[in-house]
């Protein structure tokens, strides 16, 4: 049934996200996508990440979306139309197709070493090492962006200028920051994601989806220069798991460094970045919730709020004894998992200790199975294999159904959102791949 999804999902060389809701390609999705894909053909696999970074800015940025331009003009809100970035700004790649103008996490280097290691199973290891030398430039070159453009400062955290750049796109982890945000003049907008969704309460309000479209408007407005966002614009945050999720794919890269022969000062780099990846995670560890907390640089304050985004330092590995015990404790509290409401033990995007916790709202609540997946790698690379083992097999229970959602009710365990969502059948695909006797 996984496989299915992500066959009818294919658009001859990269995938949309979902059938309906996302008739685009996604930047993170494709990382995730790829994972899965690699379990079903590797070279089509390591297609969907080469299609994506066709399309990378000549800065290094890989742009959250690409859109597809045989999609029908009112598939999706904001459309290419309401970008207009590729060709329009300096470091854009030409159109079409036109991309937007934000990035999303770099899960990319976790989906190219998943083709290498498959490959590597089936007697492929020539064609993918050939794949690896021709994407391993471009993630360097991506990952060197983020850790200069997106940290001037240098303090090993990635600087995101809009919620939906961190992907968790209206989590309560960006309320406080949004207060900075006071929206000017905009015309009418009509919603498009109102119209695969039960009810109007799975997704943001109007006033979020404001806030989101004026500050798309002000980085069109400095036609995406990261240095003048940085003096002017009202929203940036330090956002600790796209941190560690860069931590994670530098670890990765290194290992894609290796196999491709890389120079020496390569690796010496990607090292250094891993390192001040992790020591900037730590400097943002908050005892008190047992989590590390978002900063809000125009206010220079935290953002102290129990979210799955929280457990950045768990993604990044490379924890001592002491803060990976605390992570779990945390993890496996009533806060998270030990929450006796739950219908099953997985991590709801939000605490439902939490004020502003909504079980059906999009990041405010549900359960994602990609998260879900990114925990469970992160457990495995932690030594806590038991754990791990659990995570996945009652992952596996929620999605038994076959109807790979979005995400789902954490109470009931419901599905949510848009049906036959790629990354939800690929992560299904990978946990699917481990033998249980192997455990």
């Amino acid at each position: 049934m996984a496989e299915r999804v992500l066959r009818r999902n294919d658009m001859e060389g990269w995938t949309r996200a979902a059938p309906n809701l996302y008739p685009h390609q996604w930047s993170w999705d494709s990382g995730f996508i790829a994972i899965g894909l690699a379990h079903l053909d590797t070279a089509r696999a390591a297609q969907e990440l080469t299609s994506l970074f066709e399309h990378q800015w000549r800065n290094g940025k890989v742009p959250h979306i690409v859109f597809n331009p045989d999609a029908p003009p009112d598939s999706y809100f904001p459309g290419p139309e309401h970008w207009s970035s590729a060709g329009a700004y300096p470091e854009a790649p030409p159109a079409p197709p036109y991309t937007s103008c934000l990035c999303q996490p770099p899960t990319h280097a976790l989906g190219a070493l998943r083709v290498w290691e498959l490959a590597q199973e089936r007697d492929q290891a020539d064609v993918a090492r050939g794949f690896l030398s021709e994407i391993y430039p471009k993630l360097l070159a991506w990952h060197r962006y983020l850790a200069t453009e997106r940290d001037p400062e240098g303090s090993g955290l990635v600087t995101i200028n809009h919620p939906w750049e961190s992907g968790t796109d209206n989590s309560p982890r960006w309320d406080g920051a949004l207060q900075n945000v006071e929206v000017g003049d905009l015309p009418p907008f009509e919603r498009q994601d109102l119209d695969d969704v039960d009810h109007p309460t799975e997704r943001p309000t109007d006033e979020e989806y404001a806030r989101y479209l004026w500050l798309v408007e002000l980085i069109k407005r400095v036609r995406c220069d990261d240095a003048e966002l940085y003096g002017s614009h009202p929203f940036l945050v330090k956002d600790v798991l796209f941190s560690a999720i860069l931590v994670a794919a530098n670890e990765t890269l290194l290992e894609i460094a290796g196999v491709v022969g890389a120079p020496e000062e390569d690796m010496v780099l990607i090292e250094a970045w891993i390192s001040r990846g992790r020591a900037g995670l730590d400097e943002q560890w908050d005892p008190g919730l047992g989590l590390c907390v978002d900063h809000d640089l125009r206010r220079n304050a935290p953002l102290r709020v129990r979210t799955v985004g929280g457990f950045a330092p768990l993604v990044a590995g490379g924890q001592t004894p002491d803060r990976l015990d605390a992570l779990l404790r945390t993890l496996y509290s009533t806060a998270f998992l030990g929450n006796p409401n739950l219908r099953r033990p997985l991590p709801p995007s939000t605490s439902p200790t939490e004020a502003h916790f909504q079980p059906r709202n999009y990041w405010r609540g549900p359960v994602w199975p990609v998260i879900s997946w990114l925990l469970w790698r992160s457990l495995v690379r932690a030594g806590e294999r038991d754990r791990a083992y659990d995570l996945r097999r009652v992952a596996l229970q929620e999605l038994s159904g076959g109807n790979f959602a979005e995400y789902y009710e954490p109470f009931t365990g419901e599905p949510l959102g848009s049906d036959d969502q790629s990354w939800t059948a690929a992560v299904t695909l990978d946990w699917l791949s481990y033998d249980d006797e192997a455990w």
